[in-house]
């Protein structure tokens, strides 16, 4: 019996050759898409699942009216909160920052790498695997510390397990010399917690407590049947009392109805589940957008499976009356159908997955990630998904062909079955709704990354770099006699035109901010204002504009005192306008009950990138308050001519005087806040190569469904043809039908891409108002497309032999 199943089987696969190539082609597109998707997100999931007891670990979040929801705590929070609630076992502290990197030394050798200040808990929650020394007290004191195996062997060779109790030391100005207590191995895993060396946060020998400090990434392990959300509960309620004690002692109102909140987030779920920036945190809503959009795909591969079995069921109605009146039953027409349609799935999982191989590199490139297919759940997964997919799409055309009557099927009656019209209709029109969607979809997006990338930016950063120091100290002014001297000796250099700098940097976001109250009704007071520390050149460096008043005069004492820029959006908030606001005096939060007199407004710029609103910022002499020792970066316009000469210049003087023994980088400014876009710009290149898919797949099926409908209408042609009809007329005919389902498709995916596009736009603090025009132009494109598809085949009918369709049989 098997055995004609599969003679039968393979007879109709080469019968219709042309829709078995579709359906593989297409299944296997939409399945290579789909697992592509999923094993991404599989990946994203997987992180911090070596750690043992996670299921007790929690990630310490907070959210208050001044700064959002924040991934860093009070020392007090977390030290405190662990003495008083009887839930929490043990608190860690880990503040690791993948940008920040440190130079470690031992004798000549140093290495420059990413590290971690941390409790003495660290290991107690996190315990890497051991390679040599002891964890225990491993980090119990400043002078001790922790090296990775990569830093050991970077630092000591192959003799890198014997360095136990050896000395390193951090280059600054302490010079301090360290003890190595442990040599451990990063985790193979995935996974954030990946330090080159650790050792114990210097913070947490201060003895004040300030609870309104939030200085610190913190985790929580919770004793096993913890109700955590009650825990939270009291948590917040903790903290809102304590920020309401210190707002009354800086003799401020507290927002009663903007309470602090605590936030206890799995370890295990981080990386997609945090409610703040995180650490390391993935874009969990791209990923399940793209995750559901392939989806769709996959959906529409099985749609084209269904609708063309469907449409063969005129070709394969005399063979199931056959076998029925002969006594086969409906249970084993059944099997046979689906056997047919696992054989053709399986193929194409085979194929979708040497597909993912091949494009495995380039897709990883464009995740930035190092995904491998060796992880043996993806296979167990996606073949639970391809028996459950075969057996769905294989299901409705089985039961279908399986209900046939014998007397019908065969009379040959089945032909002009109003039934399987309607069937086919309504599969067809689900598949061209979806490709509307898509077109919909991809056409706004574009507008809106358009949108962005032609958006005035209000600064000219093309030919300035921006270089970073390596080697810092945040105290004894350390970092604004570096920046002094360097842009003194760097300025000397040919090719070099001009020098500035600032506490914050265009494209990275501001570093520093602060509340800021109007000097005469102090009720009045913004949050989260932008601290503008700058050199004096900063506005004519980047040709920014002023809409009132002046830049800052060094000429006037009284301006680099306590002058003060302030930008439109500041100005908006304070509810001033741009020629009331100067003169206005404020109180800054960054200085001590010192007032700053406004004495111009500038222009608008962005700094974090044209997605999110400008922020509220104040700009003010750097040389003035504490702000000068965040002058950490060198901002250097270059002239237009020899820019790779200029550049090596640089580059020789950097690593022989600036900071010698420390690599040498360097960011275009431009480039830099280009990466601002990069989001948006993967988000437009994935929905474009989707779209492309999408009508690739839905094409093909209709080519395929089209050019299996119009053979059965061969006679109709034939006999129009004799009476005298026009090819135009007979194609018409043909292909009506085709643009009305067409038509209708598209109006049903109007609503759904607007609603879709709606919500996705919301992200944009800047936006375009919804257009029309994608609609009006997914209109067109389908039914042109649609048109182009079927009149190809329905042409070819007006060329028959009227001949072979004309005679009785």
């Amino acid at each position: 019996m098997l055995n004609n199943w599969l003679k039968i089987a393979f007879a109709n696969y080469k019968k219709n050759w042309l829709s078995t190539i579709i359906n593989v082609l297409g299944l296997s597109l939409g399945l290579c898409i789909f697992l592509m998707a999923f094993i991404h997100w599989q990946d994203e999931k997987s992180y911090e699942q070596w750690i043992p007891n996670k299921e007790n670990i929690y990630l310490v979040e907070n959210s208050n009216s001044d700064f959002g929801n924040i991934v860093v705590s009070s020392f007090p929070a977390l030290a405190v909160s662990k003495e008083k609630f009887k839930e929490i076992e043990d608190f860690a502290i880990a503040n690791s920052w993948g940008a920040y990197k440190t130079r470690l030394m031992a004798g000549e050798k140093s290495v420059y790498i990413t590290s971690c200040r941390a409790s003495e808990t660290y290991f107690d929650f996190f315990p890497m695997e051991k390679l040599a020394g002891s964890f225990k007290n491993a980090i119990s004191d400043n002078g001790k510390i922790a090296i990775s195996e990569e830093t050991a062997k970077s630092l000591f060779g192959n003799e890198y397990k014997n360095c136990i109790g050896k000395t390193v030391k951090l280059d600054d100005n302490e010079n301090k010399s360290l003890i190595i207590t442990v040599v451990y191995k990063i985790p193979e895993k995935n996974t954030v917690f990946k330090p080159g060396f650790i050792m114990r946060h210097p913070g947490l020998d201060q003895k004040k407590l300030e609870w309104t400090n939030y200085s610190y990434i913190g985790y929580f392990k919770l004793k096993s049947g913890t109700d955590v959300a009650a825990l939270e509960k009291k948590l917040s309620a903790q903290m809102s009392e304590q920020e309401k004690i210190a707002s009354e002692k800086w003799g401020e109102k507290y927002d009663e109805k903007n309470k602090a909140n605590v936030f206890l987030t799995p370890i295990s779920d981080m990386k997609l589940e945090a409610k703040s920036e995180g650490v390391e945190k993935g874009d969990k809503k791209s990923i399940m957008i793209l995750l559901g959009l392939s989806a769709l795909i996959l959906l529409l591969s099985g749609i084209n499976l269904v609708n063309l079995k469907t449409a063969q069921a005129s070709q394969r109605a005399k063979e199931v009356g056959v076998r029925k009146a002969i006594g086969s039953s409906k249970s084993k027409i059944i099997a046979q159908f689906l056997l047919e349609n696992l054989i053709i799935c399986l193929v194409a999982y085979i194929i979708a997955f040497a597909s993912i191989e091949l494009l495995l590199p380039s897709y990883n490139k464009f995740l930035g990630k190092e995904i491998l297919l060796n992880d043996y759940r993806i296979f167990i997964y996606s073949g639970v998904l391809l028996l459950v997919f075969a057996l769905i799409s294989g299901v409705i055309p089985a039961m279908y062909l399986s209900n046939f009557k014998p007397i019908n099927t065969l009379k040959g009656n089945f032909a002009r079955s109003k039934s399987g019209v309607w069937l086919r209709n309504s599969i067809l029109s689900l598949q061209l709704i979806i490709s509307s969607f898509f077109i919909i979809c991809s056409l706004i997006i574009h507008s809106q990354v358009k949108y962005m990338m032609n958006k005035d930016l209000g600064f000219k950063g093309d030919q300035v770099i921006q270089i970073q120091f390596k080697k810092t100290d945040w105290q004894n002014d350390y970092n604004s006699k570096k920046y002094i001297r360097l842009k003194n000796e760097v300025s000397k250099i040919a090719g070099v035109q001009d020098i500035t700098s600032s506490v914050f940097r265009i494209g990275l976001g501001l570093m520093n901010s602060s509340s800021v109250k109007n000097a005469i009704d102090t009720t009045k007071t913004i949050n989260n204002v932008g601290v503008g520390g700058i050199d004096y050149n900063y506005f004519k460096f980047y040709k920014m504009k002023f809409v009132s008043g002046r830049d800052l005069d060094l000429r006037l004492a009284s301006d680099t005192i306590s002058g003060a820029i302030a930008n439109e959006t500041f100005i908006k908030q304070m509810g001033w306008n741009k020629d009331n606001a100067l003169g206005k005096e404020i109180y800054p939060g960054w200085e001590d009950k010192k007032k700053y007199k406004i004495i111009g407004v500038l222009k608008d710029f962005y700094v974090n990138g044209v997605d999110k609103p400008v922020e509220p910022i104040l700009f003010f002499n750097y040389d003035r308050n504490w702000a000068k020792n965040n002058m950490s970066n060198l901002q250097i316009k270059l002239t237009g001519d020899d820019i790779d000469g200029t550049l090596e210049r640089i580059k020789q003087f950097w690593l022989t005087k600036a900071e010698p023994g420390y690599p040498f980088d360097y960011e275009f400014v431009d480039k830099q806040f280009a990466k601002t876009f990069e989001k948006f710009q993967k988000q437009q290149t994935l929905f474009t190569i989707l779209n492309i898919v999408v009508l690739l797949v839905a094409l093909l099926g209709l080519f395929a469904l089209s050019s299996l409908l119009i053979e059965q209408k061969l006679k109709d042609v034939a006999i129009k043809k004799t009476l005298g009809a026009d090819e135009r007329t007979i194609v018409w005919d043909l292909t009506k039908r085709f643009l009305i389902i067409a038509s209708i498709a598209v109006i049903i995916s109007i609503p759904f891409g607007y609603y879709a596009m709606n919500e996705w736009l919301k992200d944009f603090a800047y936006r375009i108002e919804m257009p029309i025009w994608p609609y009006i132009l997914s209109f067109a494109m389908l039914l042109l497309l649609t048109f182009a598809v079927v009149s190809i085949k329905a042409y070819r009918a007006t060329k028959i032999n009227l001949v072979n369709y004309l005679k009785y049989e």
